[in-house]
């Protein structure tokens, strides 16, 4: 007669498993430290959130964050902000990624996409007059279907919570940017929701054939995860 006790629970992997409440007020600390433009504060939350959402040795998240600091002042200005050296960062982030935990299994396509979404929300920050996030939302999407190799639909719930994150940093930042703002608060709560939703997003089983490609994209063949790039 076979067991009918369930075995151990299979480990979903260093980039599958991080803490949302954790990640969701570092990357929150991080949005404010990038619109403050606290450069070395950025390098310092950035390090916390690297070691902490990927499971990366000291060396490497050292490395990563650093990557993500220069990608974030390459595209900061507005409007001479420099997208192919930020491109050019993050690929080497996504890289270190691929070196450490196997994934994603194309670095180039995966800065491609994360870049893709900074420039949904600058053009949605600059646009005035609309409130449509769906681009934005969109964009969100395609990079955690891809890099999860997850269903678009089952993530689309935690993008459009981090969009809602971004809209009350925007609003902040409109009303002076201050410390202690309850938009902070708000933008915080959020962001915990928006990674609480992507980590119950990436362990759904999926179905019987499997997780989608995201729709018109080759499959990634790894499971990182973004989490803690404050790029807008």
């Amino acid at each position: 007669m076979s067991d009918p006790r369930p075995g151990p629970a299979r480990d979903p992997g260093p980039l599958r498993s991080f803490d949302p409440v954790a990640v969701g007020r570092l990357e929150c600390a991080a949005w404010v430290a990038y619109y403050r433009r606290q450069w070395p504060r950025l390098l310092v939350v950035s390090l916390r959130l690297v070691h902490r959402g990927f499971r990366l040795n000291w060396p490497r998240t050292v490395h990563g964050a650093w990557l993500v600091a220069r990608a974030n002042m390459a595209w900061a200005p507005y409007p001479d902000n420099d997208p192919a050296r930020a491109r050019r960062c993050m690929r080497r982030f996504y890289a270190l990624l691929r070196l450490a935990h196997g994934a994603p299994a194309d670095p180039a396509r995966a800065a491609e996409l994360e870049v893709a979404w900074w420039a949904e929300h600058r053009a949605r920050q600059h646009a005035a007059g609309t409130s449509d996030a769906g681009p934005l939302v969109a964009a969100l999407t395609r990079l955690y279907a891809y890099l999860y190799r997850a269903d678009e639909e089952s993530v689309r719930p935690a993008a459009r919570l981090r969009a809602q994150a971004m809209d009350l940093s925007d609003q902040w930042v409109r009303e002076g940017g201050a410390p202690g703002s309850p938009l902070i608060t708000a933008e915080r709560a959020t962001l915990v929701r928006s990674y609480a939703a992507l980590l119950a997003a990436v362990h759904q089983p999926a179905g019987p054939g499997g997780p989608r490609a995201p729709s018109g994209q080759d499959a990634g063949h790894g499971q990182a995860g973004v989490r803690g790039e404050v790029q807008r």
